[in-house]
């Protein structure tokens, strides 16, 4: 266990180091940002236009630091052939894997923990500007806790794309694996619509094929509640358990496959 909270410790310094969350993090802040001037033209909708934008943005920042430092950690230390200094040491391939993944999540807490703590300043702000008549006009309060949920299921989502990029790093190039990792993200998320594919299309190859990927791609769009929370919809506490579950689960297959890949890899 020590040595995997070393490990952890240095791939977060290395993700430090790499610059990433430094581009990334200002971006969504300035788009979060963005999203309170153009709430601005529209009476009314700010509250909605700032949660909506910058849940978004605090996704897409995390999707990208977890492919780009998912497959950066480990493949990027193979190519530069630095991962023989760590396996010289007394470390196991699969606590080499562990390390990377508990760095990389911990970089993403921070990545999501900032633009959250952002997230409810600028709604913050937004309603001190405001007066009383428009903030009774709003469905939700600003500073609303249930945003709390949807920056948590992002996270949670987040932990499952880390995990496939560092599976995907075990067995390809860099680049081919923040592609398959990306396509991963894309096709999870239109997972419900795979399995409905032969009732628009009709028997086929094709159709059968989308199903199949259906049942074996996980299926992400449970982990986006954005527009649950924006329009002031409920989000279960026992949803968000069973998604958390159910991420956790996906997480573990996915580094379970990493770690037994990468044990298996010859890498000289």
């Amino acid at each position: 266990m020590r040595v995997i909270t070393q490990l952890a410790w240095h791939a977060f310094r290395d993700a430090a180091r790499g610059r990433v969350l430094y581009v990334l993090v200002p971006f969504a802040v300035l788009l979060i940002g963005a999203a309170w001037l153009s709430g601005q033209l529209t009476a009314g909708q700010e509250v909605k236009i700032v949660k909506d934008l910058g849940l978004t943005a605090a996704a897409l920042c995390g999707l990208f630091t977890a492919v780009v430092l998912g497959v950066g950690l480990l493949a990027g230390e193979v190519e530069r052939r630095s991962v023989y200094t760590l396996l010289a040491k007394p470390v196991r391939r699969h606590e080499v894997v562990l390390g990377k993944y508990a760095g990389l999540v911990l970089a993403l807490v921070v990545n999501v923990g900032v633009l959250a703590i952002v997230l409810y300043g600028v709604l913050a702000f937004v309603a001190a500007t405001e007066s009383a008549e428009a903030r009774r006009g709003w469905e939700t309060p600003a500073v609303d806790p249930a945003l709390l949920k949807a920056c948590f299921l992002i996270l949670v989502q987040l932990m499952v794309v880390a995990a496939a990029a560092l599976f995907f790093a075990t067995f390809s190039s860099p680049a081919l694996a923040a592609a398959m990792t990306l396509g991963l993200y894309v096709a999870g998320h239109f997972n419900a619509d795979l399995q409905t594919l032969e009732e628009i299309v009709g028997p086929g190859l094709t159709a059968s094929l989308a199903t199949g990927l259906s049942f074996v791609l996980p299926n992400l769009a449970p982990f986006n509640v954005t527009a649950e929370v924006v329009h002031a919809q409920p989000v279960p506490p026992g949803y968000v358990a069973l998604t958390t579950a159910t991420g956790l689960v996906y997480a573990a297959l996915f580094l379970g496959g990493a770690m037994l890949v990468f044990s298996r890899r010859d890498l000289t």
